[in-house]
C-alpha cells in the first residue's frame, strides 16, 4: 500500500485540532470587512458613517467610538439593508475637540473574525486610511500623517484574512488531503492564486458581481462537497476532484475572490483606493497561505521523522469534519439567504 504524503498526515492532524474548536455563529469566516469613514466638511465640522455587515437577521454586536464621544449620542441617521445596518453622525464644529490624536476604537471586534476599514477624508482632499482587527481594536488617529502605514494594513489584512478563517483554512486543508504529489500541489495553489487574481480585478472594474449571501452559502457547499471527497474510503473512486484537485480550488478561488472584493465596493470604500487595497490584500492573502503551507510541510517532515501512525478512526475523522462542518454553514447561510434566521 502507498504511503500517505507527509502533508496530507500533518492536514489531518491539523484538522483533528480544528475540529476541537467549538463552533459559533462568527466561526465561519465573515468576508466583508466593517466600514468606518469620517469626512470633514467645508466649515471643519464632520461626517461620519458607520457600516457594519449582516447576514439575514444575524449581526455581531460592533460599535464604534471615538475618544472624544462623538459617536456616543445617537445616530442622526439609520438604515438597514439585506447587507447592511448603516449609522451616520453629523458633529458641527463649534465647541469640537481636534480629530487628530483622538483614539478610535470599535467595540466588540475582538469577538470576531472580521476587520474594519477606517478612512478619514479631510477638506483639503487628502484621505488617511487604516485597518482595525481582532488583535488591534484601536489606534490613535493621525490623519495628516504619512498614509503609507495606513495603506500597507491591506497587506496585513489579507495575511489575517487567510489565516483566521476557519472555512478557508479546511478548504486547503482538504485540498491537501486529497492531492498526493508535490506537482499537483503547487498546479493547485497556483490555480487558487490566479483565480482569487480574476475575481478580485473583475469586481473592482465592476465588470461581474454575484450577490453577498449567495456567495457565502455558495463557499459553504463548497466545503461540504470536498468533505465528501476526502473520505478514504473513496480513494478508489475516480472523480474530477481527485484527478484535477486544480479546477476545483480554481473554483473556489472565484467564489472568494468575488466575496472579499464585492464586500470592499459594498462597503464603501471610494473607486479610487480599491484598486491598491485589493493589490494589497491580495498580496497578504498569497503570504498567509505560503506560511500556512510551509506550517504543514514542516509538521509532515516532522511526522515522518517521529514515524507516527495515527489510528485507523483519526485518519477518517477529517473527512468528516470537513463535510459537517460544510453542511452546518450551508444550511446556516441558507437561511440567511431565504430570509430567515442564521
Amino acid at each position: 500500500m502507498r504511503r500517505p504524503v507527509e502533508w496530507r498526515i500533518a492536514a489531518r492532524a491539523l484538522i483533528v485540532i480544528l475540529s476541537l474548536t467549538p463552533v459559533s455563529p462568527v466561526f465561519a469566516h465573515e468576508v466583508r470587512p466593517a466600514y468606518l469613514q469620517i469626512t470633514e466638511q467645508a466649515d471643519h465640522g464632520y461626517e461620519v458613517l458607520w457600516k457594519q455587515p449582516v447576514v439575514g437577521d444575524l449581526a455581531v454586536h460592533l460599535a464604534p467610538h471615538l475618544s472624544a464621544g462623538w459617536l456616543d449620542e445617537p445616530p442622526a441617521g439609520v438604515e438597514v439593508t439585506n447587507s447592511y445596518a448603516i449609522k451616520s453622525w453629523t458633529i458641527h464644529p463649534h465647541n469640537q475637540a481636534p480629530l487628530d490624536g483622538q483614539i478610535v476604537s470599535i467595540e466588540g471586534l475582538e469577538n470576531t473574525l472580521t476587520n474594519a476599514l477606517l478612512v478619514v477624508r479631510l477638506a483639503d482632499g487628502s484621505s488617511w486610511h487604516a485597518i482595525l482587527t481582532p488583535a488591534q481594536t484601536h489606534l490613535a488617529l493621525h490623519p495628516k500623517a504619512d498614509s503609507n502605514a495606513g495603506t500597507l494594513a491591506f497587506l496585513i489584512s489579507g495575511i489575517e484574512h487567510i489565516l483566521t478563517g476557519a472555512d478557508h483554512l479546511l478548504f486547503v486543508l482538504g485540498l491537501l488531503l486529497i492531492v498526493k504529489e508535490v506537482r499537483m500541489l503547487l498546479k493547485t495553489i497556483t490555480a487558487f492564486t490566479l483565480a482569487h487574481s480574476i475575481t478580485l480585478a473583475m469586481a473592482t472594474l465592476g465588470y461581474a458581481n454575484l450577490p453577498l449571501l449567495f456567495l457565502n452559502a455558495a463557499i459553504a457547499l463548497s466545503i461540504a462537497f470536498l468533505g465528501a471527497e476526502c473520505i478514504p474510503a473513496q480513494e478508489a473512486r475516480r472523480s474530477l476532484t481527485r484527478q484535477y484537485p486544480w479546477i476545483v480550488a480554481f473554483l473556489f478561488g472565484l467564489l472568494h475572490g468575488f466575496g472579499f472584493a464585492s464586500g470592499l465596493t459594498a462597503a464603501g470604500l471610494p473607486g479610487h483606493d480599491i484598486p491598491l487595497a485589493l493589490v494589497l490584500f491580495n498580496a497578504g492573502v498569497e503570504i498567509g497561505q505560503l506560511a500556512f503551507l510551509v506550517l504543514v510541510l514542516w509538521l509532515g517532515y516532522a511526522f515522518r521523522v517521529l514515524a507516527i501512525r495515527w489510528p485507523r478512526p483519526i485518519q477518517a475523522m477529517p473527512a468528516y469534519v470537513i463535510g459537517t462542518l460544510g453542511v452546518f454553514w450551508t444550511f446556516q447561510r441558507l437561511g440567511a439567504l431565504l430570509g430567515g434566521s442564521a
